[in-house]
């Protein structure tokens, strides 16, 4: 969900999960579906992959930044597209959030999609439909699961910043407080734990887990529960001042591939962030879905994919709600 370095070599063999078409939304919207638009834009899918696939050359970071676009926009209002609106008039923009600022990007990318669907099928496609498709598709190329996309979204006419600010996990919240933001999206422990799993690629900010390297409990002590000589690494970049930015593999093992290796980095005490260690140290039921999927990553792409479906399908705006937005920063665009 943060961001990834480095250069991919991508694989040729994906796994092809099969998966249901369609489901009820959480919060009572309609229903998405991934042929919406076979016959009003049939070209969509196929452009929202040539410019991720472009962008992703360019910078192999990108493909988790789109992904983690992707989760910052579904907990807050739902997918909406909310996290793309600029400030202007009423709007306060969510980018100003504190899981946003200075770290939420590929705003770029979502613009470039969102031209060339323009000139192909004018005010047809739906942003908060290209970011689902865009994180999809960054995950298939990093290597991990594919899956359909069930579509129909329509952009939302406003943002909310205590949204952001308030409903995203942050990488220094509890494990209960975690679950418990999870809970409110509709979304449960195995979701939790399976979308974690999307830290297989991408960085942190020093900032995101510094405490865990000088004073976790408050007593000026390291957090127990990170492995000594990895903490010992961390600090050599991450001092106790400064350097708030200086980024740091989420997955040190495989930080450009998606896979399982995340997970086996949790077995060994050397997850990343505080948030990514608290999933094996405490909660019974949590400790074991992270043994599961270490031990079988087959079963973890399956599971992410399902439970990224499940995500997408948050209070998004059907039928004559919202709008379909020309510019994705601006709303009212026509």
């Amino acid at each position: 969900m943060a961001h990834s370095m480095g250069f991919i070599t991508v694989l040729s063999l994906l796994a092809i999960v099969p998966l249901c078409l369609s489901g009820k939304t959480h919060g009572g919207g309609g229903y998405l579906y991934p042929q919406f638009y076979d016959h009003s834009c049939p070209k969509a899918q196929e452009i929202v992959k040539h410019f991720v696939a472009k962008a992703f050359e360019e910078d192999p970071r990108m493909a988790a930044s789109l992904l983690r676009l992707h989760f910052h926009d579904c907990f807050v209002k739902g997918c909406d597209a909310s996290v793309l609106l600029d400030s202007s008039g009423t709007i306060i923009s969510e980018k100003r959030s504190n899981p946003n600022r200075d770290s939420a990007r590929g705003f770029e990318v979502i613009d470039e999609i969102k031209a060339a669907i323009e000139k192909e099928c004018p005010h047809t496609v739906s942003c908060a439909d290209i970011m689902a498709l865009a994180a999809r598709d960054s995950t298939v190329l990093t290597g991990g699961p594919n899956w359909d996309v069930p579509l129909g979204r329509r952009d939302s006419r406003d943002a909310s910043l205590s949204g952001s600010n308030n409903n995203i996990p942050a990488p220094n919240n509890t494990f209960q407080t975690i679950l418990t933001k999870f809970k409110l999206q509709g979304l449960d422990i195995v979701d939790l734990v399976a979308l974690s799993g999307s830290h297989t690629i991408g960085n942190a900010r020093c900032t995101s887990f510094r405490q865990r390297l000088y004073n976790q409990a408050g007593n000026g002590k390291p957090d127990y529960t990170l492995d000594q000589s990895y903490a010992a690494h961390l600090r050599t970049h991450c001092p106790k001042s400064g350097g708030d930015q200086n980024l740091f593999f989420l997955d040190f093992v495989s930080p450009v591939k998606f896979d399982n290796s995340y997970f086996k980095n949790l077995l060994a005490y050397k997850g990343l962030l505080s948030s990514d260690e608290v999933l094996f140290t405490k909660n019974a039921e949590s400790r074991e879905l992270v043994k599961t999927y270490a031990y079988n990553q087959e079963l973890f792409f399956q599971q992410f994919a399902k439970s990224m479906i499940k995500m997408g399908n948050i209070s998004p705006l059907t039928g004559y709600k919202g709008e379909i937005r020309k510019y994705c920063r601006k709303v009212n665009a026509y």
